[in-house]
This record gives C-alpha cells, structure tokens and sequence, in this order.
C-alpha cells in the first residue's frame, strides 16, 4: 500500500486557502493509485489498484463527470475548483478508507457539485453548508433507488465531516444522513410485492433454464446456462463461482452408509474461512455435469495460459502453425491463422490499431513475426498468471478462462490470447442487456415471459431464490449463513422473501404433528370431526411476524388482549433454528430474571403492589425458560413449531386473595376475616 500523507489544515489561514494546499498535496505527494497517475485528466484507469473479482479483464476507471451528463457517451466534468477538489479527495480518502465499489463515493461528490451549482454560485467546495448538503441528499433520492441512495448518502456525510474536519468549509456544518435505510422486514403490501418480485427469478426463467441447459451446444449458451445451473444449487455469489479453480470438485464416500457425497471446494468472497460446499443429493448431478461441460470448453485456453507461463516472452501457435516460429515475416494470411480472423481485412485492421509496422513486398503486405509477438505477449491479462489474488489461482488452473471475445458476437475470437469470465458476460446472457440489441440465452432458443416480454434475471437472483426456499423451509439461521458463505447471519434477513401466506402454511402444516409441532394445537386437531387441513385454516387464519417468532391472533375478531406481552399469550408462534429471535429470547430470560429478583426483594421489604409484579416475572420468567428448554432440547428437530400453553398468570381475583389472607394474620379483624370467609364461599 502507498504511503499515507496526512493533511493538516492550518487555522491562521482561510478555507480557501487551506484548499488549494489540499489539492496540492494530493496531487504531488500522494501515491495513491500510483506515483505516474494523470492527476489533471478527468477519467483514471485506477484497474491495477483495486481487486474486483469477477470482472475478468475489463478495466476499472474513475470518470469525474457531473451528475446530469454520468450516463452519456460523452459526459461533461464537472466544474472547477470542485473538480480539483473532487479528485484531490478522492485518492486521499482511498488511502485512508479504500473501497472496491467506488460508485458511491463518486456520486456523493457528483451530487454536491451539482447542488453547488444549482445554487447560482460557483461549484466551490469552501461554500458547502447544510442547505447544499441537503439539496445535493435530495437530488440522490430523486435519481437513485433506495437502496442505493443510503450507501450514497452515507458517503455523503463523510465528506461533510472531512470538510468540516478540516476546515475546508466557510461555515463550519455537520450534515447528518437523512436518507433512510430500506426496511425490508415488512412483508405486506405493494412495497412487500414489488421487492420480492424484483429479487426472485420468474417462473418462465426457472422453466426455461433447464431446457436451454439441455440443448445448449454453442460456448456462450454452454457457458452460461451451466453458471445458472450452479447457482441453482447453492446460494452462490456470482464472484465465487468465476474464481472456482479447474480441480474444485470433491467426493467423499461416508464410512457408515457407504453413500458419497459430492461438493466443490470454495472461497467466500466476502471473508467467510474457505469450506468444502456440499451439493444437495438432488442437484449433484446437474453440477457435476455442468462442471464437466464447462471444463471441456475451456481445456483449449488453459492450455494457451500454461504456454504462456512456461514461455513468458514467446507467442501461443497451435501446433498445426507452430513453422510460422521460424519466419522472420507473417502474411496477412499468416496472421489470419495465428488469430483465427476470417474476415480479410481483420487483420491489416489488427495492425493498424496496434501501430504495427506494414512493409508491401511484390503486392503483398507483411509484418515482422517479433513485432507482432511483442504486441501479442503485451495483451496478457494484468497480474498474469495469477487471475484471482485472494486465492493465488492461476489462469492455467481456473475453470471459468476462455480465449479472448470467444463469449462475445462482436468480435471474432482470438486463438492466441485467453481472458477470464466475467460477470458482465454472465448478466448480459442472462438477459441483462437484451434491450440495448444484445441476444441472451432465453432469446437466442426462444423464450420469453408469458406476456411476450424479454426474461431479464440476474445471477444475484438465484441467491435470493435459494435462500428464501431455505428460510421456508426451516433451516435454520446459522445454516443458511453457513450455506451461503456468510459471516454474520444478521445479513440472511436481506434474503429472506418468504410471504406471509408461506409462513401461515408452515404453521398449519405443523398443527397435530407431535414431531414438528410442540404445544396446545398439537392436541387441538386429535379431537376435531374435520380434516386437519379445514381446522388449521380455522385456527390460523393468519400470522405476522415479531421480535420473538410469529403472532396467529386474528385481529379482525379483537385488538391485542395482552398489550404485545407476547411471551405470556398463546398466539406466540416459535421456530427452532431462527437464531435471531432465539438471541431475543435469552436477552429477555435475563432481563426477567434480575427483574423477578428484585421484585421479590421489593415484596420481602413490604413495597406496595411489589408482590404482583413478582408474581408477573415469576410467570414470565417460568414461560421463557419452558421455551428455551424446548428450543435447547437436541431431540426437537430445528424448524420445529413451538406453542406454550396458556399462561398461569396471577389474576386480580387472586391478588386481593393474597392481600386477604395477609390483611387477616396481621391484624386480628373480624369484619375482615368475615370477608375473606364469604369471598371463599363466593
């Protein structure tokens, strides 16, 4: 990493001051995205200094158009002195604080540029206050999704701090992120509707795939439908899927039963320890034959790149052209052969663009073999032979390499060069840019949604699709976290798209099952004259969910009778394995206890009404350690349907009793005994 400069801004000079010192820095001593960068150009090939998986060999650059213009062919900067600044905070702020994903940071500067603007001044950063900060928040919203209007708006409160910070601003202002995060926990409603459909394929795509997995002949369609097929499998990021190495298979017999199971090594991509993944028993076949079809396309480039390796400096010919090693000077049909052009005039086109010297000998037109291996040799992919850095995986050993635009319809492939798969490529065949005249698997055979529109999926979506068929299917949290390569399983929440008539049939489904299902309703439907079916609509009729696990009361029939004391109330619905909830569960155990004891300190010093609230906790406490008991319980499946039993809940009727009864052995009052007599008979 590039050594880090740090700006001190200097308080007997002014804002404006202390900004052109900034800029200066950054321009002539930082080393940030190397020492030879074009500080003064408006677009930086910043692609040597981030490591973004799954992009295969398409460059990274850092474009500082303005925030009207960022989608044309030909954006427009934006304007000076913000443009200085732009650049200048933007490599200091990488080095401090580096990010892959630059979009955000950028359209947080492209925001406040424009706002700066808008406000009939100059675009100069020392003039930013909270009436620019809010405007430039506010134009984000208007142009980006939710979703990504938070990240950007996050980043759009670290450059107030940093301009704040180092006094950088006239009026020295903190702005706060107002933009909200997207709340992705309700599951009612057209907002519900819309995400889910927008994260899950449709039902044409997942009809579609296996078909076009079948019959796929072509590289690009064999390619790509195999991807989708793995994906199907497992909740994969796509990313991880690229970087399988060639060898990623692994079988495994069991010693017992004698079955063998079938997985493939892996690497999370976003810090989970490297795992073997194992297959479902169902899909194994499926992957194990999508692994072999993309393995026999892809022999031929790893090949080129184990050529490459062995002979740094030496250009790749297949051995039916290996004499042109000999020949001082190519023909045009010579390099026709050593590329693969078909076209004539392809390869004078080549030199051209490579500024590649061209001699004309009796009519002829021929190039110099060295000249044309040198420009050949400097077309290797950058960091070769090494493809992905996180795993040291060389392209000789990947699985997912190709000859260079064999993927594409564009251009014609090139026999001597190899390239890795990209991500793009893998989106654009699953329909990802089908309206800007680019074909896709589903159009290339034939499909389309049943209105007769283009399928349009992403490889992302698969991820989502697997796992909210796991959350419906109660496996449990830590699992499905496991299973998609995940550290935290607070993020399996973003994935989980089960509907609530999903949830309410996994209940009804429970109900008189002794194996799933724990409490009042496993006995409830033993004594029906119905169907089990009919009495499971009957007594649930629907659920929502809580902090601790699922609701069932009807609340077209009455409001909430115990005021969202849920664990004291029948209608609490509890699954085992939910991680979360069972976090809650044992954080509300502990609060119940300190809160009984000290109620029951309370009623021993003679507090008045401690002993009801003693008797509360007491009954709250009983109940949640009865719960956790059953969730800890090894003999009770994960996913298991757990309902406790009315509560024995002190009433008021017992709680006069109780102060009767004391009433009455510490003061020796007939009229009050009398009471107590009567009550008794009553």
């Amino acid at each position: 990493m590039a050594d880090i400069i740090i700006f001190q801004p200097q308080a007997e000079i002014d804002a404006a001051g202390n900004l052109r010192i900034f800029i200066n820095l950054c321009q002539k001593e930082l080393k940030v995205f190397g020492a030879e960068l074009p500080f003064k150009e408006d677009t930086w090939d910043i692609s040597d200094s981030i490591n973004l998986n799954g992009h295969g060999n398409k460059r990274h650059r850092l474009v500082f158009s303005n925030l009207e213009t960022v989608n044309d062919d030909s954006p427009i900067s934006m304007a000076e002195p913000f443009l200085s600044f732009a650049k200048a905070y933007f490599r200091y702020m990488q080095g401090f604080r580096p990010v892959n994903g630059t979009g955000p940071r950028l359209v947080a500067l492209r925001a406040l540029e424009a706002a700066l603007r808008e406000s009939g001044g100059d675009a100069d950063p020392i003039r930013s206050d909270l009436h620019i900060f809010n405007r430039a928040a506010q134009m984000i919203v208007e142009k980006y999704s939710a979703a990504a209007a938070y990240r950007q708006g996050g980043q759009l409160e670290m450059l107030s701090e940093f301009l704040c910070d180092n006094k950088l601003t006239t009026v020295s202002v903190r702005w706060r992120n107002f933009i909200m995060r997207p709340k992705d926990t309700v599951r009612v409603g057209k907002e519900f509707d819309e995400r889910r459909n927008d994260k899950m394929p449709t039902q044409a795509a997942l009809d579609a795939l296996p078909e076009i997995f079948l019959r796929a002949v072509e590289p690009i369609d064999v390619i790509v439908s195999s991807v989708a097929a793995l994906l199907c499998a497992s909740p994969d990021r796509i990313s991880e899927v690229l970087s399988l190495p060639h060898d990623c298979e692994v079988k495994q017999k069991n010693i017992k039963t004698g079955v063998e199971a079938y997985g493939l090594r892996w690497w999370p991509a976003k810090g989970a320890e490297p795992m073997i993944k194992w297959v479902v028993p169902s899909m194994a076949s499926v992957v194990q034959v999508a692994i072999t079809k993309i393995s026999k396309i892809t022999d031929e480039s790893r090949r080129i790149a184990q050529w490459y390796e062995s002979h740094p400096n030496q250009l790749y010919l297949s051995q039916s052209i290996e004499y042109l090693r000999l020949q001082e000077w190519l023909s045009m049909a010579d390099l026709r052969s050593i590329f693969g052009f078909t076209q004539s005039n392809s390869a004078l086109a080549w030199c051209k663009s490579n500024s590649i010297e061209v001699d004309k000998k009796l009519g002829k037109m021929y190039v110099r073999f060295s000249h044309v291996e040198k420009s050949i040799v400097k077309m290797l992919p950058v960091g070769f032979p090494i493809m992905d850095k996180n795993t040291g995986c060389k392209y000789s050993d990947a699985l997912f390499v190709m000859r260079t635009y064999e993927l594409g319809s564009q251009k014609a492939t090139l026999n001597c060069m190899i390239e890795s798969v990209s991500i793009n490529q893998i989106n654009t065949g699953l329909g990802g840019r089908v309206e800007h005249g680019h074909e896709s698997i589903f159009s290339r055979f034939g499909y389309t949604e049943p209105d007769g529109s283009n399928i349009n999926i992403s490889t992302h979506i698969f991820r989502h699709y697997l796992n909210t068929l796991a959350q419906a299917g109660g496996l449990s949290q830590i699992d499905i976290a496991k299973w998609s390569g995940r550290k935290d399983i607070k993020q399996n929440v973003a994935y989980d798209h089960v509907t609530p008539g999903q949830m309410v049939q996994k209940i009804r489904d429970a109900i008189g099952d002794e194996n799933i299902m724990f409490g009042p309703l496993t006995e409830l439907s033993k004594k029906t004259l119905i169907p089990r079916d009919d009495f499971a609509r009957l007594v649930v009729p629907t659920a929502h969910t809580t902090e601790l696990g699922y609701c069932i009361h009807d609340y077209t029939m009455s409001p909430c009778q115990t005021h969202l004391d849920c664990i004291n109330c029948t209608d609490l619905i509890c699954i085992k394995g939910d991680f979360e909830k069972e976090l809650k569960l044992r954080i509300q155990l502990d609060e119940s206890r300190e809160l009984m004891l000290k109620a029951e300190l309370a009623t021993k010093e003679h507090y008045y009404g401690s002993d009801r609230w003693f008797d509360h906790h007491k009954v709250t406490f009983e109940r949640l350690s009865e719960l956790l008991s059953i969730m800890d319980n090894p003999s009770v499946p994960k996913g298991a349907v757990i309902q406790l039993s009315p509560p024995k809940s002190p009433t008021q009727i017992i709680s006069m009793q109780k102060k009767l009864n004391k009433s009455a052995k510490n003061v020796n009052n007939p009229t009050i005994a009398l009471s107590q007599e009567n009550f008794k008979k009553d």
